[in-house]
């Protein structure tokens, strides 16, 4: 295992994030069949790139790249968490689901932003 994949595994920001893209997948899988190439594709790519843009920051060599990759995964967790509102409003998910996850994003997009600053120092 290299030492990158090692310190990424103890990034707690991208931990967060894997688990709300477990919980995505899970909640879009009941989306009904027509949404297969529509909502359900989008959230779910929104969803993995939040930890993906979170993983090729921290495998890159500066701090200003990796910020760069933090700020595109705080992007999109604002598309997903616009997704999942919307997925409620079409009633094909229970506000209880989405609340519990939003609030989820809301914290990773704090751990990220804290974590920017610190590369900032």
């Amino acid at each position: 295992m290299s030492a990158r994949l090692y310190v990424l595994k103890d990034l707690k920001v991208w931990n967060k994030a894997m688990e709300i893209t477990e919980k995505v997948y899970r909640l879009s899988a009941n989306f009904p069949r027509e949404e297969r190439y529509g909502l359900t594709s989008q959230i779910r790519r929104c969803a993995v790139s939040v930890p993906s843009n979170i993983a090729e920051g921290a495998g890159r060599n500066t701090n200003g790249e990796f910020k760069n990759f933090l700020s595109i995964a705080n992007g999109s967790a604002y598309e997903l968490f616009t997704q999942l509102i919307l997925s409620y409003k079409l009633k094909l998910v229970p506000k209880e689901d989405v609340e519990y996850i939003l609030k989820e994003i809301i914290e990773v997009q704090k751990m990220n932003y804290a974590l920017i600053k610190l590369l900032n120092k």
